[in-house]
């Protein structure tokens, strides 16, 4: 064991010596690395802040029915009676024409309009609250609600909320095929540099070959330079995201103080964080494994 740990802080030190030696070309690395793994891990952020900012919007299903203008004296007694009977309705809720048009007069707006009506085009309504509310069920519910004798018109009120959700859905994967792209870009990249170092460090190999050293030997320095790169590469990647989602949140402060909202942009937690830097140690791995191994078996 303690010859083990011997080894890999050897090769450790061998690599922190070649970054000292040539700082600006690995910062560079470490910069295209960073870059690469923020756009991924930003849009991540933001289809997860968007997912946050919608489930503070009440997203509870409501069905809408509309009782026909011309429907016979007792139509509305009669829908009450069958909507308690449903026992697929959680409650609901009836609003008089006449109420409902109290309210909108209270509107300057609406009163300009109204002004000009000689009686209320308001019809009777009940709002319905599902007890399943699942979007098949709902949907279901609605469209048998929506056969009930006397009632002209049913809405769905929640619909919005699932096609925002869909989209949403369909943005995370997006982001994964993109992260996935990404990644292979990194891994092609971080071993083409390791490559690279290993031409020009070739006569060095062939010597260390000669006097008996192994490829888990030579390849060892080369390993740690790989997970070195992505890790600092995962670094500068939480660097950019931390300092572009400061600028942003003065942005969305101000506009959320618009709306009475305290609503801003979330940053990494620990857990993410964490998460994106072994993401990134592993590619930077990964890549100088594939390379060492095929400029050995090569060799």
């Amino acid at each position: 064991m303690k010859s083990w740990l011997s080894a890999h802080l050897q090769a450790l030190q061998q690599v922190l010596k070649k970054w000292r030696a040539a700082p600006m070309s690995h910062l560079m690395m470490v910069g295209v690395i960073g870059a690469t793994l923020s756009l991924p891990t930003g849009l991540y952020l933001v289809i997860d802040n968007l997912r946050n900012a919608a489930g503070e919007i009440s997203i509870e299903p409501q069905i809408s029915l509309f009782v026909a203008l011309e429907a016979p004296n007792g139509a509305v007694k009669a829908i009450d009676a069958k909507l308690r009977a449903n026992h697929a309705i959680k409650d609901f809720n009836f609003i008089s024409r006449d109420s409902a048009w109290a309210a909108l007069q209270q509107n300057e707006a609406i009163q300009a309009v109204g002004s000009g009506l000689e009686k209320n085009p308001l019809p009777d309504a009940f709002v319905v609250h599902p007890l399943n509310t699942e979007p098949g069920s709902v949907e279901t519910l609605q469209q048998e609600l929506a056969q009930l004798p006397n009632i002209e018109h049913s809405q769905l009120d929640a619909a919005w909320v699932k096609r925002l959700y869909a989209l949403l859905q369909l943005g995370s994967r997006a982001v994964g095929i993109l992260a996935a792209l990404l990644g292979f870009a990194l891994v092609a990249i971080i071993g083409n540099t390791i490559r690279l170092q290993i031409e020009t460090q070739r006569a060095e190999i062939e010597v260390s070959k000669l006097i008996g050293a192994t490829n888990r030997f030579i390849r060892r320095p080369f390993l740690h330079e790989g997970l070195l790169h992505g890790l600092a590469g995962g670094l500068m990647a939480w660097i950019i995201i931390r300092i572009t989602l400061m600028v942003f949140n003065r942005s969305v402060q101000d506009l959320a103080l618009l709306y009475s909202s305290d609503f801003t942009l979330h940053m990494l937690g620990l857990n993410e964080i964490l998460v994106m830097l072994v993401i990134a140690a592993g590619l930077g791995w990964l890549g100088a494994l594939l390379a060492v191994n095929r400029s050995l078996k090569n060799g």
